[in-house]
């Protein structure tokens, strides 16, 4: 069903190999670098000039960076209004932590209730455009629910694995946009397993997170948009609940192409990029503390975050590599402590995050009480969903 469209818009130019850096064509259907077996990293052409006046500013969404986006054709887009949302004060918790700036963009206002209707969106767009007849993903949760509903917008079908203790409104959501379920016991590598071998004959698009290359490119425009909200300037430490990572290595990619196009002051100092884990799954960290040489062999748990329960991350190396520029560390947090930062958000602020987001929060009070974040600092944190999917897994627990 791909669509006969307008010229170009984009400024895409090549996929490369996260790896090897040998590059591909991104005019074909590519999943992981035949070289490497790693992920395909989109580039763009940022030589010739192009200023902030290229943003859309009518359009309200992540599609106003258009052409730092890779479809070619917008005929192809495949949209249900993701993007933009709102970076907010937490004026109460700053004061109660006598912290300068406290800052959080809330995902959980994205179609779907979290960020992954972002990288979905243009993952089943770009898949459209190649003619993709049908989609698979295991998922934790929140990006099967996206795939299901963005794969039903763009008429393609849709399977979705996932964990048989994932909460209860994920499966149902899927239910409704008509997507083919399957649910696994285990964690999201046990459904990985399953979607490969449920998906041997390669007749379904795996949209595995970093197994095709532009679930990244949709992620990397919370990096956009926090730079815009902003006024074109940044904060000083950026905390992000890091399964996957796609988002954490997606922001810091948008920073980096920002800084090609002259679209920060030339001295603008990036932020130092924290990645935040469950203590029940934190294969990240066991990385980058040196206990084990990747996370191959991690062996992981479930946990209230259910997005944090990623033992195997494809992308490892990459939020390594992101970790390193930026100068930036891991945290874990525990699963009581997941929720006495929801029930302070809640309390303080009036949001509803997801164990996710509450996590980051708890690492922020972690890393001010250790001295690594400074009181003077402009924190900035990301609440990946909304916690109204996780009632199953924080029922009664809001008066502990």
């Amino acid at each position: 069903m791909k669509l006969v469209a307008s010229e170009p818009y984009s400024r895409l130019a090549e996929l490369h190999c996260a790896g090897c850096g040998s590059a591909y064509s991104p005019f074909v259907l590519q999943r992981v670098s035949p070289c490497c077996q790693l992920p395909l990293v989109a580039g763009y052409d940022l030589q010739e000039p192009l200023s902030r006046d290229a943003i859309e500013q009518t359009d309200s969404s992540m599609w106003r960076y258009g052409a730092l986006l890779p479809l070619l054709h917008s005929e192809n887009k495949v949209t249900l209004g993701e993007g933009l949302t709102p970076l907010l004060q937490l004026p109460r918790l700053a004061a109660r932590y006598e912290l300068a700036s406290l800052l959080l963009k809330d995902e959980g206002q994205n179609p779907t209730g979290s960020f992954k209707a972002r990288g979905l969106s243009m993952a089943i767009s770009k898949a459209r455009e190649l003619g993709v007849e049908g989609c698979i993903i295991p998922t934790a949760g929140n990006a099967g629910v996206a795939m299901a509903a963005y794969c039903a917008r763009a008429g393609l079908r849709a399977v979705v694995v996932m964990p048989r203790h994932t909460p209860k409104a994920f499966k149902e959501e899927c239910y409704w946009y008509g997507a083919e379920v399957e649910l696994v016991d285990g964690l999201i590598s046990d459904c990985g397993a399953r979607v490969r071998q449920r998906n041997a004959d390669g007749a379904l698009l795996d949209i595995s997170t970093l197994k095709e290359p532009y679930r990244l490119e949709g992620k990397k425009t919370m990096g956009y948009e926090i730079a815009e909200q902003l006024g074109w300037q940044l904060p000083d430490v950026l905390l992000y609940p890091a399964g996957g990572g796609t988002g954490l290595i997606g922001i810091w990619k948008a920073f980096q192409e920002m800084k090609a196009l002259g679209w920060l002051a030339p001295h603008t100092p990036l932020p130092r990029m924290v990645a935040v884990q469950a203590a029940n799954c934190c294969p990240l960290l066991e990385t980058y503390q040196g206990r084990q040489p990747n996370c191959q062999h991690y062996q992981g748990q479930a946990t209230l975050a259910n997005g944090l329960a990623v033992p195997h991350p494809l992308g490892e190396a990459l939020m390594l590599r992101v970790l390193q520029e930026s100068e930036g560390t891991v945290v874990s947090i525990s699963e009581e402590d997941m929720l006495a930062g929801m029930r302070e958000l809640g309390r303080q602020e009036g949001l509803f995050v997801a164990p996710e987001g509450a996590a980051v929060w708890m690492a922020t009070r972690q890393l001010l009480a250790s001295g690594w974040l400074r009181p003077n600092e402009r924190v900035l944190l990301l609440n990946t969903g909304s916690a109204q999917k996780y009632l199953d897994n924080v029922a009664g627990r809001a008066l502990e």
